[in-house]
């Protein structure tokens, strides 16, 4: 039977308390729509719709890209290396998985644990995910993303390929035309980690 999470078995409380971070989780901090979000999310990581998010469905995602854009078998496995780091630290333990009612507070943690090493100038986990698929994705290797790149994406985490233009949109602070990786992880964070704002809504075409 799957463990239930707590401040032993999870790596971002790990984190927290192993630099004197206290914070704790409740669930009244969360706006209901952040909540509806947060499930929507991980209903489309549970696979086989048994209410347990696992190691093996989340590694799914990354052969999706050996699919789409024919990525190398060097590349995948830097995808997959970086999918165990980031879903350990949100809660997806390797052996058991992670339950449905644990997943809103794994998330919560996860985003403190994200903003401690903002403070504290270490790397972020949201980069190191995200930096590793657009490695694929950066055909002329310039460093930015423009929205064909972003399509791909889209379609790689089964989300609507039409949310490229919105997420672009909202993405493109500096209105250059092509997103650079720092403009991807701030809204990535706005969307997913930071306390709910409407205007973020439809940054995924509303499947979110």
């Amino acid at each position: 039977m799957t463990e239930r999470l707590n401040e032993q078995n999870n790596e971002s409380y790990r984190y927290l308390r192993s630099v004197g971070n206290q914070w704790q989780f409740n669930v009244e901090d969360l706006h209901p729509k952040m909540l509806s979000r947060l499930y929507k999310r991980f209903d489309t990581f549970d696979l086989d719709s048994d209410g347990k998010m696992e190691m093996d469905e989340v590694l799914y995602w990354p052969d999706r890209m050996r699919q789409l854009v024919n990525a190398t078998d060097e590349q995948v496995e830097k995808m997959r290396d970086a999918v165990r780091v980031f879903f350990l630290h949100k809660g997806v333990e390797p052996v058991n998985g992670l339950l449905r009612e644990d997943w809103v507070e794994a998330n919560r943690v996860f985003a403190e644990a994200e903003r401690e090493r903002e403070r504290r100038g270490e790397p972020s986990l949201i980069a190191l995910l995200s930096n590793s698929y657009y490695d694929v994705l950066d055909d002329d290797g310039d460093g930015t993303v423009d929205v064909d790149e972003l399509k791909t994406m889209m379609k790689a985490f089964d989300v609507p390929q039409e949310a490229a233009y919105t997420f672009f949109e909202k993405a493109d602070t500096d209105k250059s035309g092509k997103l650079e990786r720092t403009e991807l992880v701030h809204l990535f964070r706005k969307f997913w980690m930071e306390p709910y704002d409407p205007q973020w809504d439809g940054v995924y075409a509303y499947k979110y």
